[in-house]
């Protein structure tokens, strides 16, 4: 075969492939897609079937040069784009742009990137799927009109630079409303009881036993140890059953970053981002699936490296249904493409994700884990309250002697408690029993891994949208990733021990949070403003039904353009309606009544970030405002702490005939005079007298006169000393002074010298 040209998507890529490869075949990388809706505006044409208007990017405007040279006069180009919606749209993309003839394109994929893998997929062209190709389309136009819509109206009726999407609306609302179910949630107080026995004096192994139920309140909590002081315990019933534990299937995209989550710390984007890096180096197969699956190959290799080395009674090949029915990949579960590379060379991060994965795949076709599970009754002869004592004995570990999956709410429980040889009626001897005073807990915050587990399960999104929604949300600061240290509280206990009840004391630590995300009060609005006008945009079962709708489309079932416009045509109108009709949207949040002016205190956002409000606009009088400090927000702030905020600013006196004020800012107290700030350090600013901030203001300009080296006034030019060294000073920019002139020596025509040859800065164009 001569001429001919492979285009896949990333440079990595390329080269793992080419080794494989003879001198007939040029690989070419195209750096994921060529094509995009412009930036700057709408680029769909909404009075023409939704008609997308496509652009090649500046930065990939090289890239499509020099694919167009490679391409030539070649015979075949190979469009080896992932398969996925997002890699069938870069194969569709690619003959648009290129302007291939139908003739000369093959569209191959393959799900690993091994030498049999890619002569298969040679062997096997076939032609660009267009139902997938508009199912993509369909997603990318319909976040652009959500998007570009909403985004304006965001800004007029809540504050500038807010932007709202599809998925992420979603997502935030989940975090929104699990905040709320964690400040509404009342503790309820109980006491656990657990006992310790022995058989006798000859056979001393302690074992523990627990109240079936908590006790309400202490009162109760005493009275059933008073019960217990003299009573006589014997074994109840018995039961002991085998269980049978069976390992977990592989994974997929969403299940690998939950697990690489919880086990390894990682973020899904992260995840993401190394396993594409064990893809691209042909390690593992493609890391963007639905499926269970495995090939009949990759289950043969997995049975000989588990024979290899387990032995074979910890084989048992096994194939998972993929339990989504609308699952649009079609290929395997997540890999390794090799099962006798238990280890790999690379960085540290891509080793740690590689034997996750091999370890959860392997797991996946080992024999269940055999466990003998016991519980015994503990009969009290003083009431017909019982205790019961549980154990768990592995009798064959099976896939445990590779892995073990975990939950988001993985605790350290009492499993391992091994039981001796119990009979039924046989004595015991109490050694102590203690109730201990618990508080039942709030719903744990999301994680990332938890966040996309739910997300999956309400069906939105899709594997390939997880990261970049979670990435997106962060970044636009509607919801942050926080830790709590959590606060010590003191804790009853009460011990039954030699016939005698004991008091005391225990410490437990309640409220830590470690990584979990919290909605900001930007996000809390804007979610609350979207509920309350485009409640469809936040409604997870709609969400979830045009995520079904690109899959009608993927699969043939529907036109995508008409289900653009059954959305679209009632979303357009409800913006406008809004747009027109409604006033400014702040998330207005009334606190109470100040007791000095009577008037109300309200908290809200306001264009320059979170304020508070005292009294109403009437008769030409604006109300006061004052800042919410750099720890307050709309949900913590107390009516208490916002009447604080308006002592502020209070004014001091008079000095050099200008006002000196104390006051708050948003980062910390501060004395002002002719509208220069100066910090206060080791004074309070409702103390602060004017005799002081005086002496602030003197000192500070002491050691800024320290700083001066040279001064022009009449050119408004200083030399200053700086942290870094001396520098010019002129119309608020500063300039450097070359390291071989003594600043001392300059005058006015050197100083003008060295700011007109200075160099331009460079632009800080945000993204």
């Amino acid at each position: 075969m001569n001429n001919n040209i492979i285009i896949v998507e990333s440079p990595a890529k390329a080269r793992t492939i080419s080794r494989f490869l003879g001198k007939d075949f040029i690989v070419k990388a195209s750096n994921g897609h060529i094509r995009d809706l412009p930036d700057r505006d709408l680029g769909v044409d909404v009075d023409n079937g939704y008609k997308p208007r496509y652009v090649i990017p500046p930065d990939k405007r090289k890239v499509v040069a020099d694919l167009k040279k490679s391409i030539g006069k070649s015979d075949i180009v190979w469009l080896a784009s992932d398969e996925d919606r997002e890699g069938e749209a870069i194969a569709w993309h690619l003959v648009k742009t290129l302007d291939l003839e139908e003739n000369q394109v093959k569209r191959i994929v393959f799900h690993e990137i091994t030498k049999s893998a890619i002569v298969n997929a040679i062997s096997n062209p076939r032609g660009i799927k267009q139902n997938v190709v508009d199912a993509q389309q369909a997603r990318r136009v319909l976040d652009r009109l959500v998007g570009f819509e909403l985004s304006p109206l965001l800004w007029r009726k809540i504050k500038p630079a807010l932007s709202a999407g599809r998925v992420q609306s979603v997502a935030v609302r989940l975090i929104v409303e699990k905040e709320k179910d964690i400040k509404n949630f009342k503790s309820v107080q109980s006491y656990r009881v657990v006992a310790e026995f022995v058989i006798d004096d000859q056979d001393k192994t302690v074992f523990k036993a627990e109240l079936t139920g908590y006790l309400k309140n202490e009162t109760k909590a005493i009275d059933f140890l008073q019960k217990c002081s003299g009573a006589k315990f014997k074994v109840g019933k018995i039961e002991t059953k085998p269980v049978k534990k069976s390992p977990a299937p592989p994974f997929t995209t969403s299940t690998l970053q939950q697990e690489a989550n919880r086990k390894l710390g990682f973020s899904v984007s992260k995840t993401m981002m190394v396993a594409q890096k064990l893809y691209e180096s042909g390690l593992i197969t493609y890391m963007r699936t639905d499926s269970l699956n495995l090939s009949t190959l990759a289950i043969g290799s997995a049975k000989k490296a588990i024979i290899k080395q387990f032995g074979e009674e910890y084989s048992h090949s096994r194939n998972f249904k993929t339990k989504s029915k609308n699952a649009q990949e079609a290929h395997e579960a997540i890999r390794p493409t090799y099962f006798d590379r238990v280890s790999i060379d690379g960085t540290k991060d891509q080793i740690r994700l590689y034997q996750l994965i091999w370890k959860r795949t392997i797991a996946s076709q080992m024999s269940a884990a055999l466990l003998e599970r016991t519980t015994a009754d503990i009969l009290i002869s003083t009431t017909s309250e019982k205790l019961v004592a549980r154990g768990e004995v592995i009798r064959f570990d099976g896939f445990l002697k590779v892995y073990k999956e975990s939950g988001d709410e993985d605790k350290k429980g009492n499993n391992g408690n091994i039981l001796p040889s119990l009979t039924e009626g046989q004595e015991l001897q109490l050694l102590q029993m203690i109730a201990t005073e618990r508080f039942s807990r709030p719903p744990l915050r999301y994680s990332e891994a938890s966040l996309v587990k739910k997300l999956e399960e309400l069906g939105i999104g899709r594997p390939s949208t997880y990261a970049p929604v979670i990435t997106t949300i962060q970044k636009r600061n509607y919801v942050i990733k926080n830790n709590l240290t959590g606060e010590d509280r003191a804790l009853n206990q009460f011990i039954l021990e030699d016939g005698k009840i004991n008091e005391t004391k225990i410490k437990e630590k309640y409220g830590v949070v470690r990584g979990k995300f919290f909605p900001t009060d930007i996000g809390t609005v804007v979610n609350s403003f979207l509920e309350k006008y485009f409640d469809n945009i936040v409604d997870y079962n709609f969400t979830a039904y045009i995520e079904k709708e690109f899959d009608e489309i993927a699969s043939g079932n529907r036109k995508w353009n008409e289900v653009i416009g059954e959305f679209y045509k009632p979303f357009i109108e409800k913006v406008q309606d809004t747009m027109q009709n409604t006033g400014k949207f702040s998330g207005e949040k009334l606190l109470g009544k100040d007791k000095k002016t009577g008037e109300n205190i309200y908290v809200k956002i306001g264009r320059y970030g979170l304020i508070a409000q005292l009294g109403e606009a009437k008769d030409g009088e604006k109300p006061q405002f004052a800042s919410l400090q750099k720890d307050q927000t709309l949900e913590n702030i107390t009516l208490e702490e916002a009447v604080e905020l308006f002592k502020y600013p209070r004014i001091l006196g008079k000095f050099e005939n200008s006002e000196i004020s104390a006051a708050i800012g948003k980062y910390g107290p501060y004395v002002k005079h002719k509208n220069k700030f100066y910090s206060l350090i080791d004074d309070e600013p409702d103390q602060v007298s004017l005799d002081r901030a005086i002496e602030i203001i003197s000192t500070k300009r002491i050691e800024d006169l320290k700083k001066v080296i040279k001064d022009f006034p009449d050119k408004g030019i200083q030399i200053l000393d700086g942290r870094w060294g001396p520098y010019l000073k002129f119309k608020a920019k500063n300039y450097k002074i070359p390291k071989k002139i003594d600043p001392k020596d300059l005058t006015v025509e050197d100083c003008l010298d060295i700011i007109k040859n200075s160099p331009a800065r460079k632009s800080r164009k945000r993204k």
